[in-house]
Formats: C-alpha cells, structure tokens, sequence
C-alpha cells in the first residue's frame, strides 16, 4: 500500500457522508481538505526548526504561525456539515485575514504579503460556485482598499527593512504566492480531469446500457425528425443507426400510422406523456428486394427534464420503443377466437331453430296420419286413403331418417371415426345414376339438368357411396337454389391421376361474407335467401369432409345473381393415409379457396345430355 493510498483513505474516513456516493463531490471535498491539513501540518513541524534558526518569535510571527490551525478548524467543518461552499468562504476569510494582519506590520500595500491577496479569489474558483468566486473577488478587493486607505493615513507602522530587504521579502511574496496559486492551477486541473473521467466513465455506461437493452431508446425534435437512436434499433430494424437519423425512422413509419406517430412526439413535446402504437418497416435478413415486411411497436415518450426550465431551447422528445408484435398476434387471434365462438354460437342457435322445424314437420306428419288411420273407423276411410296417408308417413319418415343420418355422419366425420370403404367402381354410372334421381326434381322446378359424362371416364378406386352422396348434396343444391327457367350443369373429365367433377348453376349465387363460411356446419346462408329453402345446412359440409377423406380439393366459386360452380377433383386411385393427425390436418389443407367468378366462367360449359320439362 502507496504513501498516497494511506493519504487517500485517511481523507476518505473524514468525508461527510453526503460526499461520499458522488464520485466528483468526493474529490472536491477531498481536495479541500488535504491541501489545508498536509500545509497546517507541516507549518507546525517546522515551527521548531524557525525557532531553532531564527531564534524568539515576534509576536506577529507567532500570530502567523497560529493562524496556521485555521485550516485545520476549517476541514473539521466540511468534514462535520458538508456544506462545501460555507467551508470556501471561511477559508477566503481565514486567508484574507491572515494576508491582511501581516501586510498591517510590514508595510500595508507595499508588503510582500499583499501580493497574496491576488490568490484568494483564485483559491475560491476551485469551489465551482459564482457566488463564492464574486464574494472571495469582493473580499480582495476590499482588503487591497482597505490598506491602501490606511497607508495614506499613515496609520499603519512604517517598515523597519531597508530597500534590499524589502526586495528579497517581496520576490519570497511574489515566489510563494506563484507557488500557491500553481498549486491551485494543479488542483484545478486534477478536479476538471476528474470531472472529465467521471463524465466519460458515465457517458460510457450510458452508452453501455443503450447498447444492451432490447428496448429501443431515441430523442427527436418535435416534428419527428431523429436526433440520436440507440444501436438496439438494428437488431429491431434490420438496419444501421445512420439511415435513421433525421427522418429516416418517420420514412420507415406505416403511412396510416404517421398521424398517431408525429401527434404523439407533439404532445409530449408540449409536457405530457404519450403511448402510442404503430407499424415500422423492417428489412428481413435474407430479404428479397420489394420484400415488404411490417412489425408492431409500442413508443412511450415524453419531454427532455433538463429543457423544461429553459424557455428558449428547442423542444425535444425522448421515447422508448418495443417490439409488440406478438402481442398484437395475440391479441388478433383472441378476436378470431373471440369471432369465432361468436359464430360458434349463432350457428348452433340456428342449427336448433332449423332443426327443431326440420324435425316437427315429418314428425307432425307421421303423427296426424297415423292417428287418422288409427281411427280409419271412425272416419271412414277407404282404402285409396289409408294406402296414401300411409304413403306420407313412409316418405315423412325417410325424410326424418336422411337428416338423423346427415347428423350423425357429420359428427362421425367431425370426431375422426368416418371409415372410407374403397373399392373399384365406374364413377361414369354413379355419376348419370344421381343426376337420373334428380332429373324428377329439377323437371318439376322447371330447371334444365345438363350432364356431361364421356364414355371413357377411368374406373376409380374409392368409396361409391361417399361419391354418390358428393354428387347427390352438390346436383341437390344446386337445383334447390336456382330458380324456375335456369340451368344446372353436371360434367366430369379425368386426367392421369385425378378425376375432376364441376357443378355449376345460373342460381341466385353466393354473397362474398358467405362465401367464406360456406362447409361450415350448419351454416345457411340466410341473409342472401331470406331462408326461403329448407335445410339443415349440413350438406356441403358432409361434402367438404368427404372430399377431405378422400385426399381430394373442393373450390367454390360464385356470384350473387349470377351463379355458383363448385369444383372437386378426387384421386383415381384412392390409398389411405397413415393415421396420424398431421397427415388429417394435410387432406383438411388442400381444401381450396373459394373465390367470385364471372357468371359467363359459370355458364360456358359443353352440354351433351339434357334433361329438362
């Protein structure tokens, strides 16, 4: 351990304890105190060295060298208070009073120690207060005037030194007042490079933490314009800090969100404190050149402390900005959720108004007939009668066992337990033999059944009677919604691997909000239709999964008032996947997008069989 390291934590263990957190407090209090002990200290060790030599003291020798114990008195002080600009007006004080009680002695303004009045105003810069520096300047000058006044009163003792004397005492004057006044310049120096190390040392940890935190901090001018912008916005932006100085980040702010954005710094310019979100372009790494790619961020800014209490200075904005984007994905997919169970359920409130009438008219059928022939005797009823009301209560009953068996297909398919049972069959029969069921109906609406079918359609591998239920729900359909005098088109093509069906109708179409639920269960579209078609809507969804079962694609296309076609393309050769749930989540996947088309894309379609009144 160094001489000076004992120095420094003897002076440690005096500080105030309001000096000793702040690094440059610290070395002001302490270079006040060491000066001032080290030189009481050693005027007294050579006290008995100047008795030795010079002999006995006059008395204004031993009042000097007891004045010597002020600076000792006055570290005490700091030490005891920490008031440090109090302790640098004592020591002006002290020092003024000493100057002056020897220059009285030895000649007032002409003694040698008058020159040290120049030093105390120098000693009270090192206090880093104006105050201190004008009262210790006031101080001197006052002194200086002071034995100026009383030299030409002749009040003050005449000099008993000759002219040789009194130059050697002046050039010791001038030589110890340099020496002081050097010491002070040294101290000076050492508290400004203090200082400067402090602020370097603070600056860099700044800098530090700037470099760190993931959050990115910036200052701005009111209009948005940047002025200084941490390195973090790099790793947020892809981009260096140099291209978003000045406007460069507003550049890269979403034009819908530069209003908020410049609102935001403006306010807070003005004093308040604002939060605001918005979207900043990114440059993805590895991106391509066009490649646009936008990320949420969270801004909270408010105005600069330190301009607050200058009128004149030019307002300016600090922020902070995060990366919220995943919390905005969050909180888009709670409101899909949100939408979702939402339209969960309406369609079930729906799903029981139409099925509770879907299931009271067959039953209400079945009831009333066979009470009727349950009392045939008491009505009379004649065979003709009984055959036909019995007749109703088969074909009520049909209808109510077709809707329980789209139910529980749909739940079957829903839960994962439809089974595919494949075989080879001619899709070309099945195909004219659905559209044969139907001709009766489409004749009675007054609607043109057109069937494409060529000859040499390939055998397929595949369920038949899944593929019957696909044709029937989708021909069924069409001819329900298409009005009196319009047209149905069935065709079929095959290429080397897949076979593709196309329904298309001249129909009442499709709305676009519709279109994007339609093969959700249950779902009708009652808004385009005012319900005017029964239904339980589980139709095109059966389809939809059954397609899905198959490995196949289902694409709806439509337009209101124009039409509707749907498109579903089916392997040739059907082989079942692996029962796991990525592969069911694939088959569900290559469910198309359902897009309008034009109703002439609808309608330009060869006709080849017909089937109409």
């Amino acid at each position: 351990m160094t001489v000076l390291s004992i120095i420094r934590d003897c002076l440690d263990a005096l500080l105030h304890p309001s000096a000793r957190y702040d690094a440059l407090t610290r070395a002001r209090h302490r270079a006040f105190m060491a000066p001032r002990l080290l030189g009481s200290l050693a005027a007294f060790a050579a006290f008995p060295v100047y008795l030795v030599l010079r002999g006995a003291p006059s008395a204004i020798e031993v009042a000097a060298f007891a004045w010597l114990i002020a600076p000792i008195l006055l570290s005490w002080f700091l030490s005891r208070t920490g008031r440090y600009e109090g302790a640098h007006v004592l020591s002006s004080l002290a020092l003024a009073g000493l100057i002056m009680a020897i220059a009285a002695t030895t000649g007032g303004i002409e003694s040698f120690a008058a020159i040290w009045l120049v030093v105390v105003p120098l000693e009270a810069a090192l206090s880093a207060s104006r105050r201190v520096a004008a009262f210790a300047s006031l101080l001197a000058l006052s002194c200086a005037g002071l034995l100026i006044l009383l030299s030409q009163l002749g009040w003050l003792p005449a000099g008993d030194l000759n002219g040789a004397e009194r130059g050697v005492m002046m050039a010791f004057g001038v030589a110890s007042a340099t020496l002081y006044a050097a010491g002070l310049a040294f101290g000076a120096e050492s508290l400004a490079r203090t200082s400067v190390a402090l602020l370097s040392r603070e600056e860099e940890r700044y800098r530090m933490l700037a470099r760190n935190m993931s959050d990115v901090i910036s200052r701005h001018q009111r209009n948005g314009a940047v002025q200084f912008i941490s390195p973090a916005v790099e790793a947020l932006l892809g981009m260096p800090v140099a291209q978003l100085l000045g406007h460069g980040l507003f550049d890269r702010v979403h034009v819908a969100d530069r209003p908020a954005y410049l609102t935001a710094l403006s306010d807070a310019a003005r004093g308040d404190v604002r939060s605001v979100e918005f979207r900043l372009r990114r440059e993805p790494a590895g991106s391509e050149r066009g490649q646009i790619d936008f990320i949420w961020v969270e801004m909270r800014c408010r105005p600069l402390e330190d301009q607050r209490r200058e009128a004149t200075a030019e307002l300016e904005v600090v922020a902070v900005m995060r990366d919220v984007t995943d919390r905005k994905l969050s909180e888009q997919a709670l409101d899909q959720a949100r939408s979702a169970a939402e339209a969960a359920d309406a369609a079930k409130t729906r799903f029981l108004a139409t099925m509770s009438h879907e299931l009271r008219t067959p039953l209400n059928a079945i009831i009333g007939f066979s009470e009727m022939i349950a009392q045939e005797q008491a009505l009379m009823l004649a065979a003709s009668q009984r055959k036909e009301y019995a007749e109703l209560i088969n074909a009520s009953g049909q209808h109510l066992l077709s809707v329980v068996n789209g139910i529980l297909d749909m739940s079957k398919m829903e839960s994962g337990n439809f089974e595919i049972a494949s075989e080879p069959f001619a899709p070309r029969a099945s195909l004219m033999h659905c559209c044969n069921l139907l001709a009766l109906k489409a004749r009675e609406n007054g609607i043109d059944l057109i069937t494409d079918a060529p000859q040499d359609l390939p055998v397929m591998t595949g369920d038949p009677r899944a593929f019957k239920q696909i044709v029937l729900n989708l021909v069924a359909n069409a001819v329900k919604f298409t009005e009196r005098g319009g047209q149905v088109t069935v065709s079929a093509s095959a290429s080397a691997s897949q076979l593709t069906l196309r329904i298309s109708d001249t129909g009442v179409g499709i709305a676009p909000d519709d279109l994007k639920r339609i093969g959700a269960p249950f779902f009708q579209c009652g808004k385009t239709y005012e319900r005017r078609h029964e239904g339980t809507g589980l139709g095109l969804s059966i389809v939809k999964s059954l397609v899905a079962l198959h490995l196949g694609e289902l694409t709806v296309q439509s337009k209101v008032g124009e039409g509707t076609a749907v498109t579903v393309k089916l392997p040739l050769v059907y082989t079942p996947p692996q029962a796991k749930p990525s592969d069911k989540m694939a088959a569900e996947s290559k469910i198309a997008t359902l897009t309008p088309v034009p109703r002439h894309e609808v309608q330009d379609q060869p006709a080849l069989v017909k089937k109409s009144a």
